[in-house]
């Protein structure tokens, strides 16, 4: 990114400040969710499980490329080598990939605790939750090494930009495995939240219908501003659109720091727990 302003020096001191605040607020935020959850005996739920799997994934994609956009602001910092360029491309597909699997794992979670609740306790055991948690590890896994070795099966010039030989293949199997992967867990969560709304909508108390409710808004949220940018960009392959890299970088960038708002600021459990974190007298969780 930084090379593309490279015409406009006057912007990368702005630039590297602003870049460099959100990748600390978003390991801050992410840190605090992970330590908050590690803390409370009362958020050791399936629920705050796969949380706390989403703020370590947030934390290490934001890791992985917001440090390198960073440097590129620096003079002399723009460079990547070819392995650390190999290096960068497996772990952000691999992480993307598994932070992918993640969001349609915790609908199911919230679809057994408001549309199952007399069994939910019985069905997302510890092995379950281990094994739902492991599965997304190992598709991201998968995922990535496929991506990677499609990448770098490539024959490639002196200067890594420059690619001798056909990318067609894997402009496709990039448009069919991310594109589709993201419509395809995006209509299957949506469709998950249509019975669950249809299950709130029984629930006889206002209260309950308020909690369950504002629990899926907030994952919801977070699907929506995950998915649509990545549905956006791989369904558009070989676009030269200068939209195409503001909506990159607000994927690898801004979404990472908007998880931990997004699930704090709509949870009562979650701010509670925050708060006793630093030290300060709440009346308890949420009822």
């Amino acid at each position: 990114m930084a090379s593309q302003l490279e015409h406009t020096p006057e912007l990368w001191v702005p630039l590297f400040l602003f870049f460099l605040l959100i990748y600390l607020l978003t390991l801050c935020g992410n840190l605090l969710i992970l330590l908050a959850v590690a803390r409370e005996c009362r958020l050791h739920k399936p629920m705050y499980w796969f949380l706390c799997h989403l703020s370590f994934l947030d934390m290490t994609v934001s890791t992985v490329v917001v440090p390198k956009v960073v440097a590129g602001f620096l003079p002399g910092g723009g460079a990547i080598s070819f392995h650390g360029c190999m290096a960068q491309l497996f772990f952000f597909h691999f992480l993307g990939c598994t932070e992918c699997f993640l969001y349609m794992v915790m609908p199911c979670d919230r679809f057994l605790a408001i549309c199952k609740p007399l069994r939910y306790s019985v069905i997302m055991n510890r092995r379950a939750c281990l094994c739902l948690a492991a599965g997304t590890w190992l598709g991201g896994s998968l995922n990535s090494t496929m991506q990677t070795v499609l990448t770098f099966r490539l024959s490639y010039g002196r200067d890594t930009q420059l690619v001798c030989g056909d990318t067609a293949l894997n402009e496709l199997v990039t448009s069919m495995d991310i594109g589709f992967l993201a419509v395809t867990f995006f209509l299957l969560i949506l469709r998950s939240y249509i019975y669950i709304g249809l299950a709130i909508l029984r629930i006889c108390s206002a209260e309950g219908k308020c909690r369950a409710f504002s629990t899926c808004m907030a994952h919801i949220t977070v699907v929506v501003t995950y998915h649509v940018p990545l549905v956006f960009i791989y369904l558009r392959p070989g676009s030269q659109h200068p939209l195409d890299g503001v909506v990159a970088v607000f994927c690898t960038t801004v979404t990472p720091l908007l998880n931990p708002l997004i699930y704090t600021l709509r949870n009562k459990e979650m701010k509670a727990a925050l708060l006793r974190l630093w030290g300060r007298k709440v009346s308890g969780p949420e009822p």
